[in-house]
């Protein structure tokens, strides 16, 4: 049976123009999708405003109202039906679409508004009296007087009432309340000089703060540290790593944690260009790049990356929400970005995270107080027979011709204790060093180290594994990778288009052991594979290449293979846990891991240290 096309008529379709509604109603789908979209595009004028103040009420998870106040330089009585109009905007002549200085410049946002709700505008500009107008499903009224000290209020009601199918696609209002609140620390974090708040105003109540957010002062690094504290908690501001870094036109400031403070998705992850908050598929790509010997594929990085340019070398107007962008030279943007990180990951050398000492604390927690209420008792009552005898024998003097005794001499499967060498006066106290001088070895496995103000307990196998793993890593920057020649070079059948992707970038194969070649039409030719990796499937390998090009715009498919391979190398090489070692042993193992940059986690991205301060200590024990 013959299947008939339903988009086929045999009566000819005629062309029609749209009414003006129907045209800002299918507009406004671009650009507000849901409440956090207008609610970004109103944020967004008032900064363009100049605005050092800005408040954000909202009622029902944006649905029914959502208000916005600022002290910016508001508009003029007979600019506001203006405002209102398709395409019109005070941010740029039409003249340059690329030179762009705002957050907004295609007009659309407050036409859009009006025509899918009921959109109400009073403002009171300098040297002008107050005036309101007000838009519902596109119908405007006319401008009337209005009572306003400064500034510009927006109040939007009743979203979508125009367009009630796209109601039936919005979340709950807890799931669009959060959205927006994303939305307000995305651009809170933007602009750390202007004070932002965002309020719940549902049900006719007062308002309940659902963020704030003061402005700050001091230069860009104190502001913005100060606001990411605020934004994304204090831990992230203790644990992140100063960006500065600059090539070509591009500079790349911010904040990135450490690879041990890491999170299980990347709900971290901020990214500006020209201060604009973007989620750009390359840019996250870039990011992950920088961290992925550090972390394994299950942890995600934390960081908030700002790119700043000259405005020609990136275009943002790729879409109306204007969260994508193009670079003139996307390759630029992403090396500076994995250059600049892991040169600040070098540079942080031995260090983990505080979270990790945190963490330890919280575990460690003392013996809780009494029911009834007594004094806390930290001294054992009754001590049983055994371990009055091992204390009276440990304290009593020894024999003279028998060595001193102590605690860890009285049995041999106790952990060793280390005695230091007599000190010489011309060096500096070993304490003082980072990671200080080790004092003894408990199961075998964790080497326990006095510094000047606490102790370092630190996981031996963990530690050496990483040293042995970025010995191995430097060792073959400096050789290269060792290619194998295939006796048959193996020929990979894939489309036109694939091939020439791989053939873009054919040159850092080679340069990881795999050489390519083209082989007519879409066929490449595989002609050599790195040696480490001995025999190699090499159409499943350049199917997962072309794969991570797709995700992500670039592929360090080869590269993590290999040094997959050196960390297992290194994992079999490195001190095993079990092994009794001595005081000299563990000391080099500290002074190593304090001059190998990345020595505070392991190859997997966990933690080979944790310190504790004194002060935490004595806490534990109430002597504060």
């Amino acid at each position: 049976m013959q299947s008939t096309n339903p988009n086929i008529s045999e009566i000819r379709p005629v062309i029609r123009q749209l009414d003006e509604s129907a045209i800002n109603r299918i507009a406004a789908g671009e650009v507000v999708e849901r409440p956090a979209s207008a609610v970004k595009e109103l944020v967004e004028n008032a900064v363009d405003a100049g605005a050092r103040r800005i408040t954000v009420d909202i009622a029902d998870g944006g649905k029914t109202l959502i208000r916005v106040t600022d002290d910016g330089c508001g508009i003029a009585p007979d600019d506001l039906p203006l405002a209102l109009a398709r395409h019109a905007t005070s941010k740029i002549d039409g003249s340059d679409l690329l030179n762009i200085h705002t957050f907004g410049f295609r007009g659309e946002a407050l036409p859009s508004l009006g025509a899918v709700g009921r959109l109400s505008i009073t403002s009171r500009a300098s040297g002008h009296e107050a005036a309101t107008i007000r838009v519902s499903g596109n119908r405007m009224e006319p401008v009337k007087p209005a009572a306003l000290r400064a500034g510009t209020v927006v109040e939007l009601r009743d979203l979508f009432y125009a367009t009630p199918a796209r109601l039936k696609f919005m979340r709950t209002d807890r799931a669009e309340t959060q959205a927006i609140t994303d939305v307000i620390k995305r651009l809170a974090m933007a602009e750390p000089a202007i004070s932002i708040n965002l309020n719940e105003v549902s049900d006719g109540k007062e308002g309940r703060s659902l963020f704030r957010s003061d402005a700050e002062t001091g230069d860009l690094f104190d502001a913005l540290q100060g606001r990411l504290a605020g934004v994304l908690g204090r831990e992230f501001a203790e644990n992140a790593l100063k960006i500065d870094a600059e090539r070509e036109g591009l500079r790349l400031f911010g904040y990135a944690a450490l690879p041990t403070y890491s999170r299980g998705a990347a709900v971290a992850q901020f990214l500006f260009v020209n201060g604009r908050p973007v989620r750009d598929k390359m840019l996250y790509g870039a990011l992950r790049a920088a961290y992925f010997d550090f972390l394994s594929r299950d942890r995600h990085p934390a960081a908030a990356l700002f790119i700043d340019c000259d405005p020609m070398l990136v275009d943002v107007n790729v879409h109306p929400a204007k969260s994508e962008v193009r670079f003139r030279d996307p390759g630029l943007a992403r090396g500076l970005i994995v250059s600049g990180l892991r040169h600040a990951l070098a540079n942080a050398g031995h260090r983990a995270s505080s979270t990790v000492a945190s963490a330890t604390l919280g575990a460690m927690r003392p013996e809780p107080a009494p029911a009834n209420g007594g004094a806390r008792i930290y001294q054992m009552d009754r001590p049983s027979l055994g371990a009055r005898g091992a204390s009276y024998a440990a304290q009593a003097p020894a024999p003279a011709p028998a060595p001193e005794r102590g605690f860890a001499d009285l049995r041999e499967s106790y952990s060793a204790r280390v005695v230091e060498p007599e000190p010489v006066e011309t060096e500096e106290p070993i304490e003082a060093r980072p990671l200080g001088a080790a004092r003894g070895q408990v199961h075998e496995n964790y080497i326990i180290a006095q510094t000047e103000n606490g102790m370092v307990i630190v996981d031996q196998h963990a530690a050496h594994e990483r040293l042995v793993y970025e010995k191995l890593k430097r060792q073959m920057a400096e050789n290269g990778v060792a290619a194998q020649a295939l006796l048959i070079p193996e020929i990979v059948e894939m489309s036109e288009g694939d091939c020439a992707r791989l053939m873009e970038i054919a040159d850092d194969l080679t340069r990881m052991g795999l050489t390519i070649e083209p082989f007519g039409g879409g066929a490449v030719a595989v002609r050599e594979t790195p040696a480490i990796l001995g025999e190699v499937n090499a159409e499943a390998m350049l199917k997962d290449i072309l794969d991570e090009l797709d995700d992500v715009g670039s592929s360090q498919m080869v590269q993590a293979k290999i040094e997959a391979i050196l960390s297992r190398v290194a994992c079999h090489g490195s001190i095993r846990s079990g092994r009794r070692m001595r005081a000299e042993e563990m000391n080099a193992l500290l002074r190593e891991m304090e001059a190998t940059p990345h020595s505070g986690q392991c190859n997997h991205g966990r933690p080979t240290y944790v310190e504790l301060k004194l002060a935490d200590i004595e806490r534990l024990f109430g002597r504060t």
